[in-house]
């Protein structure tokens, strides 16, 4: 890419787009273009063809998509499946027509078997079922893949699959029914806090900035109360406060800070070709590549780790009757490690920079 070639990145505000943006403006990227769900709607595929055809991005970055933790996709499974399948439909599609030069399709590692052995290499995809609860993500999610190689194969295209191990960092998503499961730890740490300490300021600050489900700091404290109970921010039997954590805690997983995954990504862009993926391969099959750290922790882990750095001195209560999810996603990156990028972030420095940017936002 050149500093003055014509990029869009489809998802800029997001948690990926956005550090993809900063990045590439830090590096003296200087035609960069992005638009919002309002300004362009990436189900609708004629405004789609319309932006390519008007615009004419160089390259594309596409990292929108419909995305949440455990409870969204188990309770909005059709939601889940459409719109991802139109987004990057539409966006790899009108990709093709225009002549891009490249194209970055982000997915997810839960696109592997809920079995599949650990850690994940690339080419356990499609080896056996997927996790019922995000299935539907999953599924659109190996489409895009399917789709950029199928057309790369068929077209000549250079379009390239990433699949993101759990990402956090800046720009996170911290609403409580629709989050992933540290910035959820994180904002129930902080709740949990702010309700031991009486403080009711800072408590109603937060509510007022990010509502849950409507309820902001102006609600009367009995509704307060309600909703921080609705989920898991409570008053236990003995007086202290208590946060409640579905499942055991004993599923294991994977964390990348997303300004790395953001790295990563224009790392791809500005290095790698199909071509060296096909020769990493050694076969035109599973081309997309992992990008993770290789490392993971319990979900009981993690959420100890957030207590003791937020200051939550509550007790974490694990709700067995509520699904797990996969017991362990590790992704294998020996091809990532191959292609020349490696993490630098560890869990413990990134949730520092996590409840720090939280905090401060």
């Amino acid at each position: 890419m050149e500093k003055n070639s014509k990029i869009y990145i489809a998802g800029h505000k997001g948690l990926v787009g956005s550090a993809v943006w900063k990045i590439l403006q830090d590096r003296g990227y200087q035609n960069l273009i992005g638009k919002s769900s309002k300004e362009l709607d990436l189900i609708d595929s004629l405004a789609v063809k319309d932006f390519f055809e008007q615009e004419k991005p160089e390259y594309v970055i596409l990292a929108a998509a419909k995305v949440g933790g455990i409870i969204a996709n188990n309770t909005y499974r059709g939601e889940f499946i459409y719109e991802n399948l139109m987004i990057q439909s539409n966006v790899i599609h009108a990709a093709y027509l225009n002549g891009v030069k490249k194209l970055l399709f982000l997915g997810s590692t839960c696109i592997y078997p809920k079995l599949a052995p650990q850690p994940m290499q690339e080419d356990c995809l499609l080896t056996s079922e997927l996790e019922f609860t995000n299935e539907p993500y999953a599924i659109a999610k190996i489409a895009g893949i399917k789709m950029c190689e199928s057309y790369n194969i068929q077209y000549g295209t250079n379009f390239l699959s990433v699949m993101p191990t759990n990402l956090y960092g800046p720009n996170d998503n911290f609403d409580l029914e629709k989050s992933h499961v540290l910035p959820a730890l994180v904002r129930k740490n902080h709740l949990g806090k702010c309700l031991e300490k009486s403080d009711w300021d800072s408590l109603k600050a937060d509510l007022d900035k990010n509502p849950i489900e409507g309820v902001s700091g102006s609600a009367s404290e009995e509704e307060i109360f309600a909703i921080l109970s609705k989920y898991g921010v409570r008053l236990s039997e003995t007086g202290n406060v208590q946060i409640e954590i579905w499942g055991t805690g004993k599923p294991m997983r994977e964390f990348l800070w997303s300004e790395e995954m953001a790295s990563a990504c224009v790392f791809m862009m500005e290095n790698i070709d199909f071509k060296d993926v096909i020769a990493l391969s050694q076969e035109i099959k599973n081309t997309h590549i992992n990008i993770g750290t290789g490392k993971e922790v319990s979900i009981k882990g993690l959420a100890e780790l957030i207590k003791q750095k937020v200051g939550f001195e509550g007790d974490l209560s694990f709700n067995s009757d509520k699904p797990d999810g996969t017991m362990r996603k590790l992704t294998d990156v020996s091809k990532l490690h191959k292609l020349g990028w490696h993490h630098q972030i560890e869990i413990d420095e990134g949730i520092d920079r996590m409840y720090q940017w939280y905090l401060d936002k």
